[in-house]
């Protein structure tokens, strides 16, 4: 039999239980399932899109920081090639997938900056359909030709060229892409030149055309470039940039050889769907600094001729913006159209 004290004391514990249990529910109402994944995020694997082919130069970066990232999250970061159409069939992809921080984009200039202004009728928004997460790298292009052919600096290449118009190809990693509007900047810049453009699905693809001489010449950049100038297959005659590559350092720039305007640098970095919760987007742009800067990752950027970046969303945010700008003047100038 209970006492009165003991009927009050159990009525308190029950009026308790209840206020703990609408307290739960309310919270949930309010956060919404995210609250309880983001908690725990990662709890399985993440797959980072390369929208290119492999050994491309941004799948060669995206797996330096997949390495690194799958040890300290205890969780497998894997690469995902997805090419085609100048990386658009894999940032469209992204964009479309679900915003839980499980499907990430290392988007670069070409998908971002490059192909929107020049292409309007993307299947996705650039700006409203994702969020900048973190810059992760620069590189600077470097103008190859094969082993074989018959020049061996810019100026008699350019010689050639102009003696030949339409002549000769080069190559790229899609229209719209940083390779393809790099190289038409090149060709303007060194007095209109008439080379036809040959698109491929990715720049790797484009090397044994380039060692054969189907294709006269490919605007690469200095990441992807370096095994094959290594392995004597390509020729770098220029690098862009307004310096020269660490990396690349017997290699003169553009504007030391007398060609200007193409002190450019192509950038890399993380991208997520936009309606991912701002807080995963936090934890991921910290997670992705953090790997910059390890030794490992700088060492291997350093290696291939890639400058680490980092910094918060809203600085990558302001780099793709002026990028845009940037590119769309020169097309507008150039009078460069999608073909």
């Amino acid at each position: 039999m209970t006492t009165p004290i003991q009927q009050k004391e159990s009525l308190a514990s029950r009026s308790r239980r209840r206020l703990i249990r609408n307290s739960a529910g309310a919270a949930l109402a309010a956060f919404g399932p995210h609250a309880l994944a983001q908690s725990a995020w990662p709890n399985r694997p993440i797959r980072l899109i390369v929208p290119f082919p492999p050994g491309g130069a941004t799948d060669i970066i995206g797996r330096a920081l997949a390495n690194r990232l799958s040890t300290t999250l205890t969780q497998q970061v894997i690469i995902e090639n997805k090419p085609g159409a100048g990386g658009v069939i894999g940032a469209d992809m992204v964009a479309k997938s679900p915003a839980d921080g499980y499907t990430l984009l290392l988007g670069t200039s070409s998908t971002h900056s490059v192909g929107p202004a020049l292409n309007p009728k993307m299947p996705y928004d650039a700006t409203r359909d994702f969020i900048p997460v973190v810059h992760v790298a620069n590189a600077p292009s470097v103008l190859v030709i094969g082993a074989n052919f018959p020049a061996n600096n810019v100026t008699e290449f350019v010689n050639l060229l102009k003696r030949n118009p339409g002549k000769y190809n080069f190559g790229s990693s899609g229209i719209g892409t940083y390779p393809h509007l790099s190289a038409e900047m090149f060709k303007w810049r060194a007095g209109n030149l008439f080379v036809v453009h040959i698109p491929y699905r990715g720049t790797g693809l484009v090397i044994p055309d380039l060692i054969t001489g189907e294709i006269a010449f490919l605007m690469d950049s200095v990441v992807s470039a370096q095994t094959h100038i290594k392995d004597g297959k390509v020729k770098p005659l220029a690098v862009s940039g307004a310096q020269r590559s660490a990396s690349l350092p017997q290699v003169p720039t553009f504007t030391e050889v007398g060609i200007k305007g193409l002190e450019i640098s192509n950038w890399f970095g993380i991208l997520a769907p936009a309606t991912t919760p701002a807080d995963l987007v936090a934890r991921v742009n910290r997670e992705f600094n953090a790997a910059l800067k390890t030794p490992e990752v700088v060492e291997r950027f350093f290696k291939v001729g890639a400058d680490p970046a980092g910094g918060t969303g809203d600085q990558f945010k302001d780099v793709i913006r002026a990028d845009h700008e940037s590119w769309k003047a020169l097309i507008t100038r150039a009078g460069i159209k999608p073909e």
